[in-house]
């Protein structure tokens, strides 16, 4: 299944320029790129890449439901709750996210930046 990226009317600058990645296989046209998906297998690569673990901010849960997803890079943060993959990407998916993200530094450096963006709401 290809993913589709989510747009709206509150997509931001960094989705309009950025370059869609499909799948693992899809490479950054060049370094410093910024990238957007919502492939899953894509994003669990990058994460395990950098050993981030799925998280979401303490506190901002809704009920039994993830709160504000993030990454934990192995920074001791008490405002991280870790997540299994299937309830960060069940999350996810919920919310229609975009991942925006890059795999290298303009000087070819490996990057964690990463953004996750739902078009349609302006809180995101």
């Amino acid at each position: 299944m290809a993913s589709t990226i989510n747009t709206g009317d509150n997509s931001s600058d960094s989705l309009k320029y950025s370059q869609e990645i499909t799948s693992p296989g899809d490479k950054p046209e060049r370094d410093g790129r910024s990238l957007v998906t919502t492939d899953h297998e894509v994003i669990r690569q990058w994460a395990q890449a950098r050993n981030a673990v799925p998280a979401t901010v303490s506190g901002t849960e809704h009920g039994d439901r993830a709160g504000v997803l993030r990454f934990d890079f192995g920074g001791d943060s008490e405002l991280l709750e870790h997540l299994d993959w299937d309830d960060w990407f069940r999350t996810f998916d919920e919310r229609k996210l975009n991942f925006i993200y890059q795999e290298t530094k303009s000087d070819g450096s490996q990057s964690n930046f990463f953004q996750l963006e739902n078009p349609e709401r302006e809180d995101a």
